[in-house]
């Protein structure tokens, strides 16, 4: 019997979430083949059989959470596909004769017992209920009697026309106490206590009046609210704030958006302009290409850049890597690959680990303005939003509607000084409004 354990996946994940068996009890399985879908912290990974055989048990089930090294399946390397418990020698079954007659005759006294214990509670609730049925009652008092374990028709109402309400549960219940601890003996005060607790309990799970649906949290989702909470109490978190006018660029997608469609089979963006930029503001202001590691900064002399994707399952940050020796559609390409992996699941920790510095697109969804969170360790994140017309003053102080967007850079005030975010901001403003030199560089 060969056993399958969770291997190790990465350095910096340790554990898992089951998130789907590929295989069942009894199936034919080859060495290498999937046999389960592991959720990680950062990415789903299939995990593989070690040996060639039949799949015998399945230790854990879907949802479970797993760690490296749990032993989380048994592989049968002589069995085979389809076998049962039934295709046993006939020596065997002559001795698990008389031990089965034994394990019946047992069984069925124990069943005997159970029915009538059954019967005698089913009896004794029958009769209460009845009780309880010819009682005139609000279908509040009704749910708060049984939340509270009290039968209706020992409570006496306060309305003229015998109708009981929410209050006289409560008040019964609370009389109900009094009068067991004058006259208790320790005994019976100890099941009350127990009684209450029971009580504490239930009426927490029914906190909500109106329906409600309780939804476990997916391994990302609650590696993405740790991982937000840290980067928040851990860092001297700041945000500053500019606009860009869109004019040029746009002008200049226009005029080049069929060329370059033709010459490298992808459109051109937004990103990639802005990606550019944020390389050559981080040449100039190299600590917002940084990060902290106890009393040291590493500083970055690489530009791989991470683009923040939404997806069902919540947030991932691929990475283009050597953006800064990448033209325009080398990074609208590998972009556009990133987001394709992500939506159809299959990035690996390659496409998510090492990154150096953040961009993140809320205009996508609408958003006027954010203030980002940083992707920590990193120390910098630039933040776009969607493009409005508004009026701007020109510089012949002339008003003209031009098309408009926020930009937000968040940093890590510990080793970015506000003058430096605020130049580093400035720089990508510069550059983007006069794209020219930006195409000539790449």
């Amino acid at each position: 019997m060969k056993e399958i354990k969770v291997p190790e996946l990465a350095e910096s994940i340790t554990e898992g979430t089951i998130s789907e068996w590929l295989v069942k009890k009894g199936d034919q399985v080859e060495k290498g083949d999937p046999i389960l879908e592991l959720e990680t912290d950062k990415v789903n990974v299939e995990v593989n059989a070690d040996a060639s055989g039949v799949i015998a048990e399945l230790l854990r089930e879907a949802g479970d959470d797993v760690e490296v090294g749990d032993v989380i399946a048994k592989v049968d390397e002589n069995g085979e596909a389809g076998g049962s418990d039934e295709d046993t020698s006939s020596d065997d079954e002559e001795e698990s004769e008389p031990k089965e007659k034994e394990e019946k005759s047992n069984k069925e006294e124990e069943s005997q017992k159970e029915e009538e214990q059954q019967q005698s509670s089913e009896e004794k609730k029958e009769s209460s209920s009845k009780d309880s049925k010819d009682v005139i009652a609000t279908p509040a008092a009704r749910k708060r009697a049984r939340e509270l374990g009290i039968d209706l028709s020992e409570i006496s109402a306060r309305d003229p026309l015998g109708r009981i309400r929410p209050e006289d549960v409560d008040a019964a219940a609370k009389g109900e106490s009094k009068q067991q601890s004058k006259g208790s003996s320790k005994s019976s005060s100890e099941d009350q206590s127990k009684k209450q607790e029971k009580k504490k309990e239930e009426t927490k799970k029914t906190e909500f009046d109106k329906p409600v649906e309780r939804v476990k949290m997916s391994r990302r989702r609650q590696t993405i609210a740790k991982r937000l909470v840290e980067a928040q109490q851990e860092s001297a978190m700041l945000t500053t704030f500019n606009e860009v006018d869109m004019t040029n660029v746009m002008k200049l997608r226009s005029e080049r958006k069929e060329s370059f469609l033709k010459k490298h089979d992808i459109k051109l963006g937004f990103m990639s302009f802005f990606t550019k930029a944020a390389v050559g503001a981080l040449k100039e202001f190299p600590l917002l290409n940084a990060e902290i590691q106890g009393n040291e900064i590493i500083k970055k002399q690489f530009y791989d850049i991470g683009m923040a994707v939404s997806t069902d399952e919540g947030l991932v940050v691929p990475v283009v890597r050597d953006a800064d020796r990448l033209d325009f559609a080398g990074i609208e390409k590998g972009i556009a690959d990133l987001a394709t992996k992500a939506r159809n699941k299959e990035l690996g920790l390659d496409d998510l680990q090492g990154g150096s510095f953040t961009i993140t697109n809320g205009g996508i969804f609408g958003s006027m303005l954010s203030t980002p969170i940083l992707n920590a360790p990193q120390v910098g994140i630039l933040g776009l939003h969607n493009i409005e017309k508004r009026a701007k003053v020109m510089p012949d102080d002339s008003i003209e509607a031009r098309p408009m967007m926020y930009i937000a850079l968040s940093y890590d005030h510990r080793i970015v000084d506000g003058k430096d975010a605020v130049q580093f901001l400035r720089r990508i403003k510069e550059m983007i409004e006069d794209p020219f030199d930006l195409l000539l560089e790449g």
